[in-house]
């Protein structure tokens, strides 16, 4: 079995007497339980060296895991049909106004209802850069987070764009609402992300172990309680934009990760609002916008934020 991946992950004190699955299933990103039952059967996980032989040990909160992650299985994705909000189609490239509750690619035994299986249905051509899990797949946006993905159709728009990701010389802008009123009403947040040492399920800002990240961030409306904030991103980091607003103490609406959540939304408010990057193949400017989705627009409303200021800051 062909390897495609090795984590070491360490378990602490507060990690003590979890199943080993249920721990794993915790950390490792879009697995499913399922998917770390069938890992450790197959004799990729070791603790201490040794290899697990049950889903149901249970950790001391002293150990060193190694999880070794196979290759993606080679099977036929079904085309699932799911309605897709086709903002612009070209073709070299299709972009997309991402609903929420939707993970963009398969992963780790969750084979159905991403937005590749909806891609699949839809679209006749996608590069195959990234193999058949991911055909097209460029870049990703949380699964709670909706907004514009960008989509290859051929190999050469691919591997354009994706240099474009890797070199930043694409601007990415948000719109969210966070928690509470901002007393310095714009600003930029450079600072350092890596895994929460207290809960490696989050990301968090840290002081070592981290990737540079930058928001650049525009207070557009407030009420009361909550502000419509604009981010523009320098950096893509996981998590980059729910991280900073809670450094600066003010969380995203709905977001039960890194704020309260049950706050009146039922995902984060975050929306992938506007993209300005260069045609991979015609060489020209390119801005592309994604209309804010009902779920959003209508949490607006109900504590008294005004829209139209985003569309009228562009």
């Amino acid at each position: 079995m062909e390897i495609k991946e090795t984590l070491t992950i360490h378990a602490n004190e507060n990690d003590k007497g979890k199943r080993i699955d249920k721990f794993l299933n915790e950390l490792i990103e879009d697995a499913t339980r399922t998917y770390i039952q069938k890992i450790i059967d197959n004799g990729l996980v070791e603790v201490q060296g040794k290899k697990v032989t049950k889903s149901g040990n249970k950790l001391k909160g002293t150990e060193t895991i190694i999880v070794n992650i196979p290759e993606d299985e080679v099977l036929d994705l079904i085309p699932e049909d799911i309605p897709l909000n086709i903002i612009y189609q070209d073709d070299d490239i299709v972009v997309i106004n991402k609903t929420p509750n939707m993970v963009v690619h398969p992963a780790h035994g969750n084979y159905t209802g991403t937005l590749v299986n909806a891609l699949l249905y839809h679209i006749k051509d996608l590069s195959t850069i990234n193999g058949v899990i991911r055909p097209g797949i460029v870049h990703r946006l949380d699964k709670d987070t909706s907004g514009i993905i960008v989509v290859a159709k051929n190999d050469e728009a691919h591997g354009k764009l994706s240099e474009m990701f890797k070199e930043k010389t694409l601007e990415k802008t948000y719109v969210c609402i966070a928690k509470g009123i901002f007393k310095e009403k714009s600003g930029r947040i450079e600072t350092f992300i890596g895994r929460d040492p207290r809960d490696r399920k989050k990301m968090a800002v840290v002081e070592e172990n981290g990737k540079i990240a930058i928001s650049n961030y525009e207070v557009l409306d407030e009420s009361k309680n909550h502000s419509l904030v604009k981010v523009r991103i320098e950096t893509g980091r996981t998590h980059q934009i729910r991280v900073h607003m809670k450094y600066l103490n003010h969380p995203i609406m709905g977001d039960s990760t890194y704020g309260s959540g049950n706050d009146g939304a039922d995902r984060q408010m975050l929306h992938s609002y506007s993209l300005k990057f260069t045609h991979p193949t015609k060489n020209i400017e390119m801005i592309v916008i994604a209309p804010l989705l009902d779920d959003f627009k209508k949490a607006a409303k109900s504590i008294g934020l005004d829209i139209s200021k985003i569309e009228n800051n562009n």
